[in-house]
């Protein structure tokens, strides 16, 4: 059995998490992959950075308009009843508090909930911070959506972040490529584990003490 699930079975298993009547920010990259998977019989409504209450899935690519993107710049959907507004709106539903959940991409995520996504701190790369500051604060819950290791093998879920700091203790839950972790006192707690993965083997893997 497999020890890993694909990038699409990861958001449709974000998706099945997130309640009725949840407004909920989807940040740029794998978690716009969220919205497809969204239940049709609940009303879920999503919120972009740029302005736009009331999100859609991806279009068809022959049902592309041009004037309706995300904050990643990628086609999105207006659903019945959605709402536009100045960017400075949106940013004050962010920082104030109205989005019950937020799903960031991550660097890092160290076992107290702290979050890296925004620089690797390498000489000549490229920050990339956007709104995820104003979320990571502002949101009642951030989720992560990230595959458990790096591209070079080192685990994404570590003792102390080691990257530049998006937000300090604001995680609440990691959803990964091989298994679903809570951010817990103690540290992480595997709230899932995909295929053959045990907690075992997932410690093993993130070399920390896992529940």
């Amino acid at each position: 059995m497999s020890t890993r699930i694909t990038r699409d079975e990861l958001a449709a298993r974000i998706a099945a998490d997130i309640p009725e009547g949840a407004f909920v920010n989807l940040g740029i990259g794998a978690p716009t992959l969220v919205a497809n998977y969204l239940p049709d019989d609940l009303e879920i409504i999503l919120h972009t950075e740029n302005g736009l209450l009331g999100m859609g899935p991806a279009p068809a690519s022959d049902r592309v308009d041009p004037d309706l993107i995300n904050a990643g710049k990628q086609a999105v959907t207006a659903l019945a009843g959605a709402a536009y507004f100045h960017h400075a709106d949106s940013f004050a539903m962010m920082r104030g508090g109205h989005l019950d959940v937020c799903v960031l991409g991550a660097f890092q995520v160290a076992q107290n909930g702290d979050l890296a996504n925004w620089s690797t701190g390498a000489l000549g790369a490229i920050p990339a911070v956007g709104g995820a500051m104003d979320l990571a604060i502002g949101a009642k819950d951030v989720y992560v959506m990230t595959d458990l290791l790096a591209k070079d093998g080192s685990p994404k879920l570590v003792a102390s972040c080691t990257y530049p700091l998006t937000g300090v203790g604001c995680v609440s839950r990691v959803y990964t490529d091989h298994a679903v972790f809570d951010v817990a006192s103690e540290g992480f707690r595997v709230r899932e584990a995909f295929g053959d993965n045990t907690v075992e083997s997932l410690a093993a893997l993130t070399g920390l003490e896992l529940s």
